[in-house]
């Protein structure tokens, strides 16, 4: 069952991959440009992003369901908030931009990139939903804690920016309509599926061009990444699969939420870097190794989650 599992899961990320390598040859050609990088992640994030929350909310409301979605919800905060105490209990470094850089690679992972596709391919809508769920609280986390870790100051965070945010923003119209039972119809549930379809091919052409573009040989070299790396695709999804099913929560749930944990680092790294003035470079080459690193890593792991939660 484990390989076979394996070979599905391997297959769908492989998928991934080979849109990644179309982004990545575009990158190379300069069909993709940083400028119109910049501009694709722009619609990801404030067209894309919260169509997919929206999308997978609309389903029908019931306090059983409503009491997954908070259970989902804690459950994912917690999964973040151990993440930032491991990295900050193992990752030290003299130098505090690299620090800073390495620790925040370790907490976020690429969630919703290349996560969101995944969940819907082998979980279906429910997977889909509480993928979102996952993205939702990844997003109050990146926003506010990283946000304010990675700039070194409490200052830099801003609870209106947080409120405003793409993300959180299409979260809180997904739940309003979903507690209010409001669904929406065909002429404007249609256009807001086909929007947050694009949530796979667009994001994994900008995976492939931010690799086109990175220095790999930097992260392969460099001890701090090696450990980096192994703690973001290994070391907290693992953890996550026992802990969950220590705790008998919902196995989809439970599987959605490992491969959210197993994604690579997120690419909000670089931005963030880049805004503050970090190791650049290293977040970088630390954001594209990883995701090369996690065609072998993702479907193990995720294998393993099957093979624990009895399936």
């Amino acid at each position: 069952m484990f390989f076979d599992n394996l070979f599905i899961i391997g297959q769908q990320v492989l998928v991934l991959f080979l849109l990644i390598a179309v982004g990545f040859v575009c990158g190379r050609l300069g069909v993709i440009t940083e400028h119109a990088s910049k501009k694709m992640t722009d619609l990801v994030l404030y067209v894309v992003t919260p169509c997919v929350m929206i999308s997978a909310f609309q389903r029908d409301f019931s306090i059983e369901m409503l009491g997954k979605v908070l259970i989902a919800a804690l459950t994912a905060a917690v999964i973040l908030a151990a993440s930032i105490g491991l990295a900050k209990l193992v990752l030290h470094d003299k130098n505090e931009s690299r620090k800073k850089v390495l620790q925040f690679a370790v907490i976020f992972s690429n969630c919703g990139f290349m996560s969101l596709p995944l969940q819907k391919q082998l979980l279906g809508e429910d997977g889909w939903f509480f993928g979102s769920i996952f993205v939702a609280v990844f997003n109050i986390f990146v926003w506010s804690y990283g946000l304010a870790d990675m700039s070194g100051s409490l200052r830099s965070f801003s609870p209106k920016k947080l409120l405003l945010n793409p993300g959180i923003l299409g979260v809180a119209a997904a739940i309003l309509l979903f507690v209010c039972r409001v669904r929406l119809p065909e002429i404007i549930s249609q256009p807001i599926g086909h929007l947050a379809n694009l949530n796979t091919p667009l994001p994994m052409l900008i995976i492939g061009f931010y690799l086109s573009q990175a220095k790999l040989k930097r992260a392969f070299t460099d001890a701090g990444a090696y450990l980096a790396m192994a703690l973001r695709l290994a070391v907290i999804p693992v953890a996550a699969i026992f802990a969950m099913a220590a705790l008998r929560l919902d196995r989809t749930m439970t599987i959605a939420f490992v491969i959210a944990c197993s994604a690579p680092t997120a690419a909000t790294t670089t931005m963030f870097a880049s805004k503050f003035d970090r190791d650049v470079e290293l977040s970088v080459s630390t954001v594209a190794s990883s995701t090369l690193v996690s065609v072998v890593t993702m479907p193990l792991v995720v294998s393993l989650a099957y093979l624990v939660c009895g399936a």
